[in-house]
């Protein structure tokens, strides 16, 4: 009886964020009200409230899903990079940007982007940090793989070249959002190029 109710209760969490997603995706994140994600999801408004307090937590768990899609796609590379630095890099990125239209919309990203800084002491804003702080801990983990397999410099320091790396990512990451008709591929190239030289100065050999 205890698993039935728990697979019950896990397939209600699973439609109400599948009927979120659909309808964040349609109409769009404001438009989107509670009763009709209810509706979408085939329960009671007060179940709604059972398992989600507002719709930002919805978009969270969305922007949760994403994050930890790529950082286990990013989690591959890192462990077996492309052996030149620039390429690993290109590689790493491409994952987080070529993934980051498959769930959320645009509107969706600037929405979330708001909420965290609108609201910073709030268990929104504080998951959504954690996991930038995830992505920004992988690149920095990309790099040390690279130095240990003598790609870059030894005398590199891997945790703040990371971070400045991750910081300027994640820069025009909001910049491609702000935009509608930047593509993913437009923002890999831009990001690419800007990474090159920086690529340059530090490989060995």
């Amino acid at each position: 009886m205890a698993g039935l109710r728990a697979r019950q209760k896990a397939d209600r969490n699973r439609r109400l964020l599948d009927a979120a997603l659909h309808l964040f995706q349609t109409v769009g994140y404001d438009a989107a009200r509670i009763e009709d994600i209810a509706e979408v999801a085939e329960v009671s408004v007060g179940t709604f409230y059972n398992y989600f307090q507002t719709k930002g937590d919805l978009l969270l768990a969305t922007v949760t899903m994403e994050v930890e899609a790529v950082l286990e796609a990013g989690e591959a590379i890192v462990v077996a990079p492309p052996a030149d630095v620039a390429r690993a890099l290109d590689a790493l990125i491409g994952c987080y940007y070529d993934h980051s239209l498959v769930w959320l919309t645009k509107e969706m990203w600037r929405t979330a982007m708001a909420l965290a800084i609108q609201a910073p002491d709030t268990p929104f804003s504080r998951r959504y940090t954690e996991l930038d702080g995830r992505l920004r801990q992988q690149v920095c983990a990309l790099l040390l793989r690279l130095q240990g397999k003598g790609r870059l410099r030894a005398d590199t320091d891997c945790t703040a070249l990371g971070e400045m790396i991750f910081n300027n990512l994640n820069m025009m990451f909001i910049e491609f959002v702000k935009d509608d008709a930047m593509t993913p591929g437009d923002l890999r190239q831009l990001v690419g190029r800007q990474n090159g030289p920086l690529a340059a100065m530090l490989r060995m050999g």
